[in-house]
């Protein structure tokens, strides 16, 4: 056990966030914090990390635990470039590589036991540097920075000069780099595009240390997280397993209290019933027993109703007609920023009814092609053309459709004048703004308010077409389901992008994928896109034979550098290909073998042995099949590498 927390309150203006809340990591586990917005997520990992005190409890670490924290704000000033600023964290490194360069020179003119003293010396610090990886530092460095976006030119941006976002990024980075024994990560893949989030959960899947992490996205969390720690009404309750895991076993569970609570509702109801029943009869003898039963009733620990959060989003989205079946066509978009071309020659059709999820890198063009759409944005050269009938919804993620000065209220008040003010208050109510919160500024909402705000204009728009850019921003894990539910049940056309992968899985019936400047088109959810992508990228971006005629040198050959490094990857590849079938051989026959060691008669008989084989059993059961998945997709890859190599 590396951390646990035991009994841990914590209230605010006597509201309690926290009771009696106990749970503990493990080495090297990942355990996802979950619970709605305000639930008490951050404060309660603020107490873990000491930023904040208990009321009451105590957390407790194992020795000499180093503890690594990543908020989601955060103050960040540095005048040096991300490359120095993550560099640095190896200073340690370093400073033993200028050391080991400073008595490589004194060996040179030393002699007799002076030269033995230095080569004493140098022996352990070389062992120091290779244990500290002082060949691979530079490397594992340059990997953080591009797997968090920043590869190429964008690593020699000053901090100074980033955004909030980029700036989060960089405090991860630094985190990584530096490799506590514990991660403590608050909404870490809030600033990360697709491929970065899917770099972040490779390199926490081999961690050397336990990761705590809060984040609203559930595709991650399945990936990563191997328990789930709840916080519900100021309760924290643990599952093992991941988000899926936890969700079932969460509703479970709400079914089995929800059932013990009516059965008991229904026992003391005929218990109270009986006791009036005796005491109707005006007996010594009936009243004396119906004494008795009100004593039994009274010892009876009376369960609780299983809470609920009142306050969910309720809403659905209803165009106000049907459009035709021809809904939008674009034709040979193209769009520059200066000298920064982000797309060029893009077409598509959508019909009606799609809901369609654009894909695509940080900076790729994604929202750029939405503005361009419903004419926010002009194109450089193509046109966008509405079918018949066609009427546009766009939710922006940046809430600039909303205007800061003005309240709640009037935000819908002036662009919904025929809504009477008990209909304007009964549309907020459904966004959870009640009370005084209507009269509340644009300015001053958060950016979860904001998008309330956006969607409550979304659906009274009763659009046909919507364009959504970002929309399970800034919302909880609840109020994303109710979204999904919403658009999957809306009987118009959805366009829309997103990083939440859970999202686009459960929504989107096609996906394009921007990429290269170029626009490739899956049909059907994000699984699909998975299973095909590297195929369609084959297909459709592999440019090379024309590059290679265009040098004139012979199509389908690869330069001396490139075929050298081609090389290097097949025989990885091969190495890794023939240790995973190796392994699997190996697992393959322990199953064989436990399952003649059940049916020996000494076996057989012992039921502690038993369980201990089965146990072992389905251990490696699983490990068989994590290496099976292993081997197909290496099988995939090295036959891909063939293919190209073939011409």
């Amino acid at each position: 056990m590396i951390l646990a927390c035991n009994n841990i309150n914590k209230a605010f203006l006597e509201q309690d966030i926290l009771k009696d809340a106990s749970f503990h990591i493990n080495e090297r586990e990942r355990v996802a914090l979950v619970g709605i917005n305000g639930a008490g997520k951050t404060t309660l990992l603020r107490i873990l990390v000491g930023e904040m005190d208990a009321d009451s409890g105590e957390v407790i670490r194992a020795k000499d635990t180093t503890l690594g924290y990543l908020p989601q704000q955060q103050e960040y000033h540095s005048s040096q470039t991300i490359y120095e600023e993550l560099l640095a964290v190896k200073s340690d490194v370093i400073e033993m590589d200028k050391r080991l360069r400073v008595l490589e020179q004194d060996m040179v003119k030393a002699e007799g036991n002076e030269l033995k003293k230095i080569m004493e010396q140098y022996n352990r610090l070389q062992t120091a540097f290779e244990s500290g990886e002082g060949y691979s530092y530079k490397s594992k460095v340059v990997g953080v920075i591009n797997g968090l976006g920043f590869g190429g030119d964008a690593m020699n941006q000053c901090i100074d000069t980033l955004s909030g976002g980029q700036k989060t990024r960089v405090a991860l980075g630094r985190l990584l780099l530096m490799e506590p024994d514990l991660l403590v990560l608050d909404e870490p893949t809030n600033h990360l595009d697709l491929e970065s989030i899917q770099w972040l959960e490779s390199y926490l899947g081999g961690y050397r240390g336990s990761v705590l992490i809060v984040s609203h996205d559930r595709y991650f969390l399945d990936r990563i997280a191997e328990k789930v720690v709840e916080i519900e009404h100021g309760k924290v309750m643990t599952f093992n397993g991941n988000y899926s895991m936890y969700a079932k076993k969460k509703e479970a569970l709400r079914e089995t209290l929800l059932h013990q609570y009516y059965n008991q509702q229904q026992e003391i109801r005929h218990h109270e019933a009986v006791i009036e029943k005796l005491k109707s009869f005006n007996r010594e003898k009936s009243i004396r027993r119906a004494e008795s039963r009100e004593k039994m009733l009274a010892k009876i620990e009376r369960l609780d109703k299983p809470q609920e959060y009142e306050k969910k989003m309720s809403f659905t989205l209803t165009p106000y007609q049907t459009s035709g079946n021809d809904v939008l066509k674009v034709e040979d978009f193209k769009k520059s920023f200066g000298d920064n071309e982000l797309f060029e020659h893009i077409s598509f059709e959508i019909k009606r009814g799609e809901k369609i999820a654009i894909l695509g890198q940080n900076g790729t063009g994604k929202t750029t092609l939405l503005k361009m759409i419903c004419g926010l944005e002009p194109a450089d050269t193509g046109t966008a053309t509405l079918g018949t009938h066609v009427e546009i919804g766009y939710y922006d993620q940046e809430h600039n459709i909303l205007h800061e000065k003005k309240t709640i209220f009037e935000e819908i008040q002036d662009d919904y004048p025929y809504l009477d003010n008990t209909e304007i208050r009964n549309v907020l109510a459904a966004f959870l703004f009640t009370g005084d919160d209507v009269f509340k500024q644009i300015g001053q909402l958060s950016g979860g308010e904001k998008g309330r705000v956006s969607l409550a204009k979304l659906m009274l728009s009763e659009a046909n077409f919507l364009l959504l850019d970002e929309p399970t921003n800034h919302l909880d894990i609840a109020s994303r389901e109710i979204l999904e539910d919403a658009v999957n049940n809306y009987t118009g056309t959805v366009l829309y992008v997103s990083h939440d992968r859970y999202f686009i899985n459960r929504t989107a019936t096609r996906i394009l994928d921007l990429t290269e400047k170029k626009l490739l088109s899956y049909p059907g959810n994000y699984t699909y896109y998975l299973e095909k992508k590297e195929t369609m990228e084959r297909i459709h971006l592999d440019t090379a034979p024309d590059t290679a005629q265009a040098k004139g040198v012979s199509q389908g050959k690869l330069n001396w550098k490139a075929q050298k490094e081609q090389e290097t990857k097949k025989r990885k590849l091969q190495s890794a290909y023939q240790k995973e079938e190796d392994f699997i051989e190996e697992l393959e026959n322990r199953i064989a073998a436990i399952d003649r060691e059940m049916l020996l008669p000494e076996n057989a008989t012992s039921v502690e042995q038993l369980t201990k084989l089965s146990e072992e059993r389905d251990e490696k059961e699983t490990a068989l099949t994590s290496a099976m998945e292993r081997w197909e997709q290496l099988a995939q890859e090295l036959e891909a590498l063939n293919v190209k190599e073939g011409g």
